[in-house]
């Protein structure tokens, strides 16, 4: 069994509180530190952390120009009400839904790409 587990994944953004939050309040959990330059998110068995870039641009994905870099897969149970609480908190729905049946493609309040999928096992 490996002995390296993931830790958090931080992301880049303009506006470290309100993209801590956004992500906060959509996973469940609660901001634990927060800086100008820093918000650190607990959400069940991960942290996510939003740390402030100088100059910060939002992936342009899919248009081109800036790649999406990454973007989180999160698993549901129920696809239409978690689109709804979702777009509730900020989320805004990409353009083009390729399986919307399956998943759907979201962008965070910094532009992020996420997914809202019920194909993830538990």
């Amino acid at each position: 069994m490996p002995n390296i587990r993931l830790g958090s994944i931080s992301l880049d953004c303009a506006d470290p509180l309100a993209l801590g939050s956004f992500w906060a309040d959509l996973l469940g959990g609660e901001i634990a530190y927060s800086s100008e330059e820093f918000v650190a998110v607990q959400a069940d068995r991960i942290w996510l952390t939003a740390v402030r870039i100088p100059d910060f641009a939002p992936p342009t994905w899919p248009e081109g120009g800036r790649p999406k870099q990454m973007h989180l897969d999160l698993a549901v149970d129920h696809l239409d009400q978690a689109e709804t609480e979702a777009v509730g908190l900020g989320a805004v729905p990409a353009a083009d839904q390729t399986s919307p049946e399956r998943f759907r493609v979201f962008f965070d309040p910094a532009g992020h790409p996420f997914c809202l999928s019920t194909q993830i096992p538990e």
